[in-house]
């Protein structure tokens, strides 16, 4: 499965700017033969903390991203603000090539540092979903930091995608956990950055997809581009196969030590 991550200067608060800057983009990704498109968190906003007025525009980017699975015939994979029942979530949505969407995922960690639990509601539940024989689980931005979010779903996961607004002066931190994440769970991983200045703020990019070796097979930093690679399932069973890592782990110990903490 040939998955394409679109990396992009988000143009602020403004999601009609942002389908243009896309629009394109996910045309050269289908030309290269994507099967799979992912845009980055937030993509038609950015990280903006003014929830309720972002989640205004949540039903205009769903038909939107709706209608580029559809015109393209691939599968799409996007963040946004959307209304929830307290406060907007910060969500995520897969789009299957016929428009449905056969995914929907509320970001579990909203970013304490930059007050985003005090705007943003936090999801509850982790969600996967197959796409090509690919068992595919997203994650939004902060939620890499966590890895009991990763090998709580690691044996149905095949390719972790983790849709981001991350920050360049913390990209070694990007890089080193996603590489942590792919090694630790002996899966794909792909992050997916924007990049560009926001108030004061610089984003690298550095969208990258890794092996579950870690090893990083595509990158690309600080520009607008695209990032392809194929994902193959079976790189995934041979390597748990072969060093059972995962096997290995003793969850209801873990657990009891944890209560004993």
């Amino acid at each position: 499965m040939i998955v394409a991550g679109l990396q992009f200067d988000i143009a602020w608060e403004n999601p009609e700017e942002n389908f243009n800057r896309v629009a394109p983009l996910a045309r050269r990704a289908t030309e290269k033969g994507a099967e799979v498109i992912v845009l980055p968190e937030m993509f038609a906003t950015g990280f903006s903390m003014r929830a309720e007025e972002m989640a205004v525009h949540a039903a205009t980017i769903h038909e939107f991203i709706t209608d580029l699975a559809r015109r393209h015939g691939v599968w799409v994979i996007a963040g946004y603000a959307e209304p929830g029942e307290k406060r907007p979530a910060n969500s995520c949505s897969v789009i299957a090539p016929d428009g449905r969407e056969v995914l929907h995922y509320r970001k579990i960690h909203p970013f304490s540092l930059a007050g985003e639990p005090d705007h943003f509601e936090a999801g509850e539940s982790l969600h996967t979903v197959e796409i090509g024989g690919v068992r595919v689980t997203p994650l939004i931005c902060y939620d890499l930091r966590f890895p009991e979010l990763f090998r709580a779903s690691a044996m149905t996961t095949d390719l972790f995608v983790v849709i981001a607004n991350w920050p360049k002066h913390r990209s070694h931190a990007w890089r080193t956990l996603l590489a942590a994440r792919a090694i630790d769970d002996q899966a794909w991983v792909l992050g997916v950055n924007r990049v560009g200045e926001v108030d004061g703020y610089d984003h690298g990019g550095d969208t990258s997809i890794l092996d579950p070796w870690g090893m990083v097979v595509a990158t690309l930093a600080e520009e607008t581009g695209i990032v392809t690679g194929e994902i193959d399932p079976t790189v995934v069973r041979n390597a748990r196969e072969k060093y059972l890592f995962l096997a290995d782990r003793r969850p209801d110990l873990y657990r009891r030590l944890e209560d004993e903490d």
